[in-house]
């Protein structure tokens, strides 16, 4: 635990811890070098066990990762503005986020007896979807892999940002497996089955898509879901939504089961698919426009295409062969045309 009024960095001056666990902590910080900016601070603390060469290794993999974090730029994303190592520690310096996390206000709406309203879960769950959407379209793509309620917080006023980059992994580009950035498997209820296998389990956009799932599930109906190691043993252990809330809607429902399947390819392929379940719409692409629609011609031509094809050819092979055949004048043709030219000629000559 890092004290309130230490220095770090000769620039950060911790004001007090936000949240602490077992691989670090969150700290609320000053940034001596800018007047008035408040950062927060996430310490993680790097296994004491290691050797030499795995710590120094693990601080190069650490400062590669966190330099592409820095590049990050996403209005529901908080800015990481620095990053840097200290001894067994490493440290990444981010935007201090104001508000309450999702976890607070659904404990206060549990304790009032009262379900959170879907439609305001739903434009939470949105604005999450376009953060998490950003982070999977990245080069190399970026995979959370600790998505929860007291992650996600919602600001005075009502934007949503996912706070927490703790256990953030970057998919290797042609390579099947996945580089671990910070050590960690998340919290046991949104935690994907694959991701328990730490470095050897294959983790992907789908591993997020299932902890997004089980944090609607646990929005909706402030249970969380019994955790996949379970499911696993024990399948029908998982309660339908509508058991818990009966006002959910069945469209939500079903959504939230299909995401959170056991195995990844049973899962929506993508944020953008899984967004579409959710909320009823059509899947959109093109940066966010829906394509155009087909003209009613464009069509027919395009059911047609043999059929038309054709037709042009032989229409393209019956003009050439009017253009290029002789011409030839019918001799009953003769009589009726000669005094017509007999008459004109003294016309000609006035």
């Amino acid at each position: 635990m890092i004290q309130p009024g230490t220095v770090l960095r000769e620039r950060y001056k911790i004001i007090e811890s936000v949240k602490s666990g077992g691989m670090g902590a969150v700290y609320e910080a000053e940034d001596l070098r800018l007047e008035g900016r408040r950062c927060a601070i996430k310490e993680i603390l790097l296994d004491p066990g290691m050797d030499e060469t795995a710590r120094a290794q693990a601080q190069e993999q650490f400062h590669r990762e966190a330099s592409i974090l820095a590049r990050l730029d996403h209005p529901n994303l908080p800015k990481v503005s620095d990053y840097f190592s200290d001894s067994d520690h490493d440290f990444l310096v981010m935007d201090f986020v104001p508000g309450r996390d999702l976890k607070d206000i659904m404990d206060e709406a549990r304790r009032a007896d009262r379900f959170l309203e879907e439609r305001d879960v739903l434009n939470w769950v949105t604005q999450l979807m376009d953060a998490l959407d950003y982070l999977h379209t990245q080069e190399p793509p970026v995979v959370h892999r600790d998505i929860k309620p007291g992650n996600i917080k919602l600001t005075p006023d009502g934007r949503i940002k996912l706070v927490d980059f703790g256990l953030v992994k970057v998919l290797a580009p042609g390579d099947d497996r996945t580089i671990t950035v910070l050590q960690g498997r998340g919290t046991a209820a949104y935690t994907p089955l694959e991701q328990y296998g730490g470095d050897v389990g294959h983790t992907d956009v789908r591993s997020d898509i299932y902890s997004l799932g089980a944090t609607i599930y646990h929005l909706l109906t402030h249970q969380s879901p019994i955790d996949a190691k379970q499911r696993f043993l024990h399948p029908e252990a998982l309660a339908a939504p509508t058991e818990l809330n009966p006002r959910i809607s069945s469209r939500v429902e079903q959504a939230i089961v299909h995401a959170l399947a056991l195995h990844p390819t049973h899962r929506p392929s993508s944020i953008a698919a899984f967004k579409s379940e959710l909320l009823g719409t059509p899947p959109q692409t093109n940066g966010g426009a829906l394509p155009p629609e087909p003209s009613l011609w464009a069509a027919v031509f395009a059911r047609n295409r043999v059929m038309v094809m054709t037709c042009l050819v032989l229409l393209v092979l019956a003009l050439m062969v009017t253009l290029l055949a002789p011409q030839v004048v019918e001799p009953s043709v003769m009589p009726a045309i000669q005094p017509a030219a007999t008459q004109l000629s003294p016309l000609s000559t006035r």
